[in-house]
């Protein structure tokens, strides 16, 4: 009898909420509270001028409780002689849907306040961070603000545009200039920053395509594929260059004709 109440009651044992429902508002607020605790007990904030502006770590676990995950569709080269400029793009796609919720847009510049001797790189991954962070933004902000934060994310915080910076001595350019470049440019851009080092320019990494991660993310949502699976996968998502996104889907297929045929491999 004891065995039998054991067997009915199991299924009620799961009353812990895993995910919540963006239209639903009652399920959203307890979302705020959950996510208020989270950022508190991990620093996703940052401090400026007296006010809490949440990391974009902190807006990718909101969007990752609602089922909603980044997908960057582009970074692209916008430099000049005189600049490192990167623009990027992310899309939101819903995981339960399987349709794109939402966009954001940024920039990132080695002109801005604080970024001036930023490598290449690294102009390139904020643009992609600040993307992110826009991208949630325009959906979440409401709930970030019923959190107790500021509605910005805090890398948005970082542009110093407007802020006048010192300008550095300008001596003439040394002999060892290419006389090509020196042709082209301008009179007045003859002479550059005296520590501005010369660095030899380094192709970005060819990252997966858009068309690539809807694939994986579309496999990833086929039940025989497991949640930590699926976690590990969405964490590195944007981390893939395109070989490898080519081996993610090929990997996760297999896994999926293997786990639907009786066997058992790993699909990530």
């Amino acid at each position: 009898m004891s065995e039998a109440t054991k067997n009915i009651k199991e299924p009620v044992r799961k009353t812990k909420v895993e995910s919540f429902d963006i239209s639903r508002s009652d399920e959203t607020l307890h979302l705020a509270t959950d996510l208020a605790k989270f950022i508190k007990d991990n620093k996703l904030s940052t401090t400026v001028q007296g006010k809490e502006f949440v990391n974009v770590e902190g807006w990718q676990y909101a969007g990752s409780r609602l089922g909603i995950v980044p997908i960057v569709d582009h970074v692209i080269n916008v430099s000049t002689e005189q600049e490192i400029k990167y623009q990027a793009k992310v899309t939101l796609f819903d995981m339960k849907s399987g349709h794109t919720v939402g966009a954001g847009f940024a920039i990132c510049s080695n002109k801005e306040q604080g970024k001036k001797f930023y490598q290449e790189f690294a102009i390139m991954s904020m643009a992609q961070t600040r993307a992110i962070g826009k991208a949630y933004r325009n959906i979440l902000a409401w709930i970030i603000r019923a959190a107790g934060y500021e509605p910005t994310p805090a890398e948005e915080m970082e542009y110093g545009g407007n802020t006048p910076v010192a300008q550095p001595a300008m001596v003439v350019a040394p002999a060892a200039t290419p006389v090509a470049v020196a042709a082209e440019a301008p009179a007045a851009m003859k002479a550059v920053p005296a520590e501005a080092p010369v660095v030899a320019e380094t192709p970005a990494p060819a990252y997966a395509s858009a068309a690539q991660k809807e694939e994986i993310i579309r496999l990833l949502n086929h039940p025989v594929i497991t949640r930590p699976e699926k976690t590990k996968m969405l964490l590195n998502i944007n981390r893939l260059d395109e070989e490898r996104a080519t081996q993610a889907i090929a990997k996760l297929k297999k896994a999926i004709d293997d786990r639907e045929n009786g066997q058992t491999s790993a699909a990530a």
